[in-house]
């Protein structure tokens, strides 16, 4: 029962984030991104927590395998969002700044 009960809420929980991703206007594109990258930094504290719990090597292994992802995504979300916003600065701002 416990089963179909986490399957629903995953079904659930898909359908709800595509529905809101979906919905979002070009403009706040950058700041969800941030937000999303915020998440994904507590996302990196649990597997923290979990590979170094030390109970069970499946645990130890899985959450070395989670701390392993959620790097990737946390430092790959801010590379993107560090690049699309410097797509919005002026010329001549990246002019006078690269000298620096």
């Amino acid at each position: 029962m416990e089963a179909i009960f986490l399957a629903f809420v995953l079904m659930l929980s898909i359908f709800l984030g595509f529905e809101l991703i979906s919905k979002v206007p070009a403009t706040l594109h950058t700041p969800l991104m941030s937000g999303a990258n915020a998440i994904s930094g507590i996302t990196l504290v649990g597997a923290l927590t979990s590979a170094g719990s030390g109970l069970e090597q499946v645990a130890v292994v899985l959450g070395a395998l989670a701390v392993l992802f959620a790097t990737i995504n946390v430092v790959g979300g801010y590379l993107v969002t560090n690049r699309m916003l410097s797509m919005f600065k002026k010329k001549d701002d990246k002019a006078a700044g690269g000298g620096a």
